[in-house]
């Protein structure tokens, strides 16, 4: 009996997560493509997912490199970022995204980005820093 009610509580449990589920977005599946250098020269290439309006996802710049030996005993450059996480909701229209970089230490780098559906692309824009733009389709 005691086995019974725990079956039919999973089961209410897992109809009412499933009532409680996203739907599915016109935007969703994977969406890949590279964007302008913009003001940095330093062009991004994107690789995001939606899923049920989701948005997650990355950018790399390609151009970003690592630590080099310092033979002139000089400041160091500063760092680039390399690699930019990609978060936020998809909605019809425009909607806004957010970057932040993977980078060491407490230099926490965070832009913002607009995206707009545009027929078979989506177009994401830099709204500061670099103000690169991407069109990106779906994969």
């Amino acid at each position: 009996m005691k086995a019974l009610h725990a079956v039919l509580a999973g089961m209410l449990l897992a109809a009412a997560a499933a009532a409680h589920a996203q739907p599915a977005s016109p935007l969703d599946g994977q969406w890949r493509g590279r964007s302008d250098g913009g003001s940095c020269n330093a062009p991004l290439d994107y690789d995001i997912t939606i899923e049920s309006g989701i948005v997650d996802g990355s950018a790399t710049d390609t151009t970003a490199h690592g630590p080099v030996p310092n033979t002139k005993h000089a400041p160091p450059p500063a760092a680039m970022a390399g690699l930019w996480q990609i978060h936020g909701l998809a909605r019809p229209g425009d909607f806004p995204l957010i970057s932040v970089a993977s980078v060491k230490g407490s230099n926490r780098l965070e832009g913002k980005l607009n995206a707009r559906s545009d027929g078979g692309a989506l177009i994401v824009s830099e709204t500061s820093g670099c103000r690169r733009t991407a069109r990106l389709t779906r994969s």
